[in-house]
């Protein structure tokens, strides 16, 4: 189980993550999604799915987005409601600064009654005042964690910048998270960095080292290339001139997914960190989501192969 793979630190733990259909999808072809979904998850090998907020990051930067915004459904109801039959651990986003304490409480009810997992995120730009703050929102799921786990967000872009992210995640292991799930990794030197100053500062403090999940996403076209790039993610210069020039993007973008998947395995079994991988498909597109199941199924051989997962 996942909760108790999370607790017992197991490393090879795998995810798989998705967006719920836009709000403005009417109910028939939300259950057509649904089922496409089931049928593309069924009898894959991961530990939980995913179900991600979506909210508007315009605000964060003065560029464009390159995909028009459109507000999705709330993960909680998808999941409770279309997606029971995925007999797996569902783990769900909340930006908790968009709610009082209450409704927060009310929420961790709900979703702990449906073996549910919460993760906190924070919100969309950095001049909104938020109703709950995160700590806050800890506090709140603290009465329920003897039988949940918290896990929280981590960016190793930011810490690329303001060398602090180690820190901040022993900050939230206060609060008592105790997985961490990464944006979605281009630049595998920034991800190692992170884990090499995390395992260190952890080290020094005493403190156990917490479970990390790093997040893999393929591309397929050059418009989903910027769109990563527009959310934050760092892509070095020499593997976005080595995607641009492929003959297939989305092939090229899968084999460099796998290297950096092997190349973050073999560095954190060398420094006893407990990780996983969460695969996702930034895109809507069939190809792309169709490779993002190949990469789970590779990935999971991966793990096997090194004796990680079973």
């Amino acid at each position: 189980m996942f909760l108790n793979r999370i607790k017992s630190k197991d490393s090879g733990i795998l995810l798989y993550g998705i967006t719920p259909p836009k709000s403005q999808t009417a109910p028939e072809k939300v259950s057509e999604i649904a089922e496409k979904t089931l049928a593309r998850l069924h009898g894959l090998d991961i530990d939980a799915l995913i179900v991600y907020d979506v909210q508007d990051e315009s605000a964060r930067t003065a560029e464009e987005r390159p995909f028009p915004f459109l507000s999705a459904l709330d993960p909680f109801d998808f999941a409770r409601e279309y997606l029971q039959p995925l007999q797996i651990p569902k783990i769900i986003y909340r930006p908790a600064g968009k709610f009082t304490r209450e409704e927060l409480r009310q929420w961790i009810i709900d979703l702990t009654s449906q073996e549910f997992f919460p993760v906190f995120v924070g919100v969309p730009s950095p001049d909104f005042q938020p109703i709950t703050s995160l700590p806050e929102a800890y506090q709140i799921w603290q009465e329920y964690r003897e039988n949940s786990v918290i896990g929280a967000v981590t960016i190793p872009e930011r810490h690329a910048v303001l060398n602090d992210e180690d820190q901040r995640i022993l900050d939230k292991m206060s609060n008592g998270v105790s997985y961490f799930i990464s944006q979605c990794v281009f630049n595998v030197n920034y991800a190692k960095k992170m884990l090499a100053d995390l395992a260190q500062t952890c080290e020094k403090q005493q403190h156990e080292l917490p479970t990390v999940i790093f997040t893999i996403t393929a591309c397929g076209s050059k418009k989903t290339l910027h769109f990563m790039e527009w959310l934050g993610i760092h892509i070095p210069d020499s593997v976005k001139e080595n995607l641009l020039a492929s003959e297939n993007i989305l092939e090229a973008s899968v084999d460099l997914c796998l290297q950096i998947a092997e190349e973050l395995t073999n560095f954190c079994t060398a420094k006893g960190i407990p990780f996983g991988f969460n695969i996702e498909s930034v895109a809507i597109r069939k190809d792309e989501i169709e490779a993002s199941i190949r990469m789970v199924n590779q990935i999971s051989e991966m793990l096997k192969s090194q004796g990680i997962r079973k």
